[in-house]
């Protein structure tokens, strides 16, 4: 059996980024899907790897800290528009679709706070956006929660995650199929 990636030294399996291809390609959205055997096709099981590894640390973690996902906030409670989905990241927005995630965001994140000269800061550059001072508390308090669980996430997935060859980020500039240049 190959291995994709690994995970705190534990292996995802090839047929499990298969399966998971599978799944999707079966999918509603399989019509907007990229072919597979082209680059994007190789970019999109590049995505679903980190996909995979993502949800492995985010359980990892929960499991450690004793979690579960009763009581989680709702998903809308955390991601409530398309904004702060792109905000933190297709696979964080992907994996916070999970209970056992979001109870990992509130407790990684309750602590997260902004101060009073921030939203004062932010009226200021902003005077018409919000209503209410509490809106704008509220807002920035969700932007500042969002940004501390994508930055421990990302780091938490550096620290653990081994991608093999083939596997690599989808953004990774040195993999033969990424587009993105300068």
């Amino acid at each position: 059996m190959s291995i994709a990636a690994t995970v705190g030294g534990t292996p995802v399996w090839v047929h499990e980024v298969d399966a998971r291809e599978d799944r999707l390609r079966g999918s509603r959205l399989a019509s907007s899907l990229p072919r597979r055997d082209t680059s994007e096709g190789r970019q999109l099981r590049r995505w679903l790897t980190q996909l995979l590894v993502t949800e492995r640390v985010v359980a990892a973690e929960a499991a450690s800290r004793g979690l579960v996902a009763h009581g989680a906030p709702a998903e809308a409670e955390l991601l409530p528009d398309t904004t702060t989905r792109l905000e933190i990241g297709s696979i964080s927005a992907s994996v916070l679709a999970d209970p056992l995630a979001r109870a990992l965001f509130a407790s990684l994140t309750d602590a997260v706070d902004i101060t009073d000269a921030d939203v004062a800061d932010y009226v200021a550059r902003n005077p018409r956006r919000f209503g209410s001072t509490a809106e704008v508390t509220e807002h920035l308090r969700g932007a500042a929660r969002r940004r501390a669980f994508r930055l421990w996430l990302d780091a938490r997935c550096a620290e653990l995650v081994e991608l093999a060859p083939g596997y690599e980020h989808p953004g990774d500039p040195r993999q033969p199929d990424n587009t993105h240049r300068h």
